[in-house]
């Protein structure tokens, strides 16, 4: 598997159990009360932190325990990166539109904050998971 690859399953496993985390955390903060009125802020951080410090992490330790695969990226690898790349930017587009018009509709910040979130998980989880389809399907550059 090219290093590439492990990189990309790395990142969407990584975001998907720490989105999954705080959902569950948040959830289950808010069974007697608004979901607005739930403290998220920290957490919120605290999860993002250590998505990004897990994936840096175990990205170091999978190039150290593969070393042959870590230094050879061709063409395919940096345009398989690219098309991940694309599609994982548009949900962060979305995501910040979606907060954009909510901070314009005045919404909770609640809200602002879950949309934005919302929208860094889908563009580390739905990009990975472009990188490894195209991996395993006839991937034909242009």
């Amino acid at each position: 598997m090219p290093y590439e690859e492990k990189r990309a399953w790395i990142m969407g496993v990584v975001s998907a159990v720490a989105y999954a985390i705080y959902v569950a955390v948040v959830l289950g903060r808010a069974r007697d009360s608004w979901l607005t009125d739930v403290p998220y802020a920290w957490l919120m951080v605290t999860t993002i932190g250590a998505a990004i410090v897990s994936t840096i992490v175990v990205s170091i330790v999978a190039g150290i325990l593969s070393p042959r695969t870590r230094s050879t990226v061709d063409e395919r690898d940096r345009e398989i990166g690219r098309l991940g790349d694309r599609i994982g930017q548009s949900f962060v587009v979305l995501g910040g539109v979606a907060g954009m018009l909510l901070a314009l509709i005045e919404a909770d910040y609640f809200w602002i904050a879950n949309i934005i979130y919302l929208g860094f998980f889908l563009s580390a989880t739905v990009g990975s998971a472009a990188r490894i389809i195209a991996y395993h399907k006839a991937f034909q550059t242009w």
